[in-house]
């Protein structure tokens, strides 16, 4: 890992509401102003995978990315920088059709295409990409949120925060539409595995505001459970994310790779779980999904199945 998280613990909060004003609600809760000082640089990457608009389920609300920035703005940073690479359209293109183009402008924040460089390579522990060249702005932030709605996905089974920056960053200039031309696709789970390695995640948003189910990353059901989950821990917010579209850790791959390399806290158990309980909000979300209610932690937090040392 190219550095350590900003915060050490592992706690994640949900919150339920209007999204923007739960963000900082729960961002309050987890004290995130004390991980942020006037020398960082804090680079947020929001899931803008195409051109679909946000009620869709397909991209973040960009009213919401606009209370995020005026959030960390407000923390009095040394530059704050929107950072993403779309891999299903041109970046550029995205942010003039869903808004974000405006609303990055009024903010006065500085905007970097990933699809492009100037690059440095990145060593990668993956069977076929052993070297990467990533834009050179991963090594000069100290500060990286991963922003990205809860979805099902058609190969990575899920998309929530490790998965966002896995796919964001590659630049597409190298990697081509959607990025599949150098093998990242071939290993995809290997992939956002070694990327979870490579890349430090200090604040994991996951918004179920408009989240998607049946498919992803496009052309889903959209989901409007009015729930956030923030994290300050990757791997423990990607283990709710994954709870609330009914998957347990281990079912996703990638995810439990990371576990078992202890990039982060794979068991709920030993997570500082703040806010609305985990089975109300696994209730609200598949009340709001499919009118039934599906909760696995009903009566308690299921444990992570991982061998027992003797």
């Amino acid at each position: 890992m190219l550095r350590e998280r900003r915060a050490k613990d592992s706690c994640v909060a949900i919150g339920e509401g209007l999204e923007g004003d739960v963000i900082k609600g729960l961002l309050n809760m987890l004290e995130i102003d004390k991980k942020i000082s006037s020398q960082h640089t804090v680079t947020i990457t929001p899931n803008w995978v195409n051109t679909n608009a946000p009620e869709t389920g397909t991209v973040v609300g960009p009213e919401s990315l606009r209370k995020l920035i005026q959030y960390v703005k407000s923390k009095s940073p040394s530059r704050v920088v929107i950072a993403t690479g779309s891999g299903g359209a041109d970046t550029k293109e995205v942010m003039n059709k869903t808004g974000y183009q405006q609303i990055i402008e009024e903010e006065e924040v500085e905007f970097i295409d990933l699809n492009y460089g100037p690059y440095e390579e990145f060593e990668l522990d993956h069977p076929i990409i052993k070297k990467i060249k990533l834009n050179k702005l991963l090594a000069e932030t100290d500060f990286l949120i991963s922003y990205t709605q809860i979805k099902h996905h058609e190969e990575a089974t899920v998309s929530l925060g490790i998965k966002n920056i896995a796919l964001a960053w590659p630049p597409a200039e190298i990697h081509g539409f959607p990025k599949a031309d150098r093998g990242i696709h071939e290993y995809l789970h290997e992939f956002i595995t070694a990327m979870g390695k490579l890349i430090p995640i200090d604040l994991s948003i996951l918004s179920a505001d408009n989240a998607m189910v049946g498919t992803g990353p496009s052309h889903g059901k959209p989901v409007n459970a009015d729930l956030v989950v923030v994290g300050t821990d990757p791997i423990a917010t990607d283990v709710v994310g994954a709870r609330l579209l009914g998957f347990r850790q281990q079912a996703i791959h990638y995810l439990h790779n990371l576990i078992r390399e202890k990039i982060g806290e794979g068991d709920l158990k030993k997570v500082n779980l703040m806010g609305l309980p985990l089975n109300q909000a696994e209730d609200k979300f598949s009340q709001a999904a499919y009118g039934y209610k599906i909760v696995l932690d009903k009566y308690e937090i299921l444990p992570l199945h991982l061998r027992r040392k003797k």
